[in-house]
């Protein structure tokens, strides 16, 4: 869901949320047929009940313009972001993992940030000429990347120190208005995912 609320507040949409504290709000939810796979996250907009993180983002930045100007930006963004959930997934997925592993989780995700991902991002924005990474727009692929490289951050703080060119993409688009101000402390951002979060998705989701 955190993408999604990144997304929402980049493009200046005011949102409410409810989240689940208890198995039986979520049974409740399946019950009335409102989670078409039975799973969460899901948005109500426009009279509609989206399910499925990648469809939500894309119907949400489709709508508020961030999913580039014709049929190659919105393939190259496509792609660029399904490599960054990729990465971001591994951050995510981290509190839940035994205490023994979250160190080794911290070195790959590092190796991975560092070698696969990274680089690629590095060399468009050096090479591209353009003011974001896919043509002259802000784009969901912008919004997704600065969400991994804070996220990272958290865990890595000197985890750009081999990339200007991000270092100068997550000090721009960090001061984007919108961007900026979801930023603030109590704002719609949520912080790193703790114990407690951890226990609750558990009780929740699990038999």
């Amino acid at each position: 869901m955190e993408s999604i609320r990144w997304v929402l507040a980049s493009a200046g949409v005011e949102f409410d949320e409810e989240f689940l504290e208890t198995k039986e709000q979520l049974q409740k939810l399946q019950d009335g047929n409102h989670l078409l796979f039975q799973q969460v996250p899901m948005v109500e907009i426009d009279g509609m009940k989206l399910v499925q993180t990648r469809s939500i983002l894309h119907y949400i930045a489709d709508k508020h313009h961030l999913f580039g100007r014709d049929l190659k930006e919105r393939t190259l963004i496509d792609m660029y972001v399904e490599g960054m959930l990729d990465l971001l997934e591994l951050v995510i997925m981290h509190p839940f993992l035994k205490p023994d592993d979250q160190q080794k989780a911290v070195v790959n995700m590092a190796q991975k940030a560092i070698i696969r991902y990274f680089p690629v991002f590095e060399k468009v924005l050096r090479d591209h000429g353009q003011r974001f990474l896919v043509g002259n727009l802000l784009s969901l692929v912008d919004i997704i990347l600065l969400q991994t490289i804070l996220a990272l951050e958290e865990k890595i703080p000197n985890i750009l120190s081999a990339f200007p060119h991000l270092q100068e993409f997550t000090v721009k688009i960090s001061n984007i208005p919108t961007i900026k101000k979801f930023l603030e402390p109590g704002k719609k951002k949520k912080p790193p995912l703790d114990d407690i979060y951890v226990r609750t998705v558990y009780n929740i989701f699990m038999p």
